[in-house]
């Protein structure tokens, strides 16, 4: 689960036009934070993890991996 999370967050980000940088400050987070669960070298809190879906628009399903769209 981790390893698809890491690589919806790339994707989304990326779709944006965002650094991880500026990603991490738009979601307030530091932005070795972020880079860690982008890597999946950490998971977010649940609280975190909201935040993202509701930031990209998408379900937490989805970040998951447990839903493809």
């Amino acid at each position: 689960m981790k390893i698809i999370l890491g690589k919806r967050l790339k994707e989304l980000r990326e779709e944006l036009g965002l650094t991880q940088k500026q990603l991490a400050e738009k979601l307030e987070l530091n932005s070795v934070t972020y880079l860690h669960y982008e890597k999946s070298q950490r998971e977010p809190p649940l609280a975190v993890l909201a935040n993202m879906a509701i930031f990209f628009n998408v379900s937490v399903d989805y970040l998951l991996g447990l839903k493809d769209f």
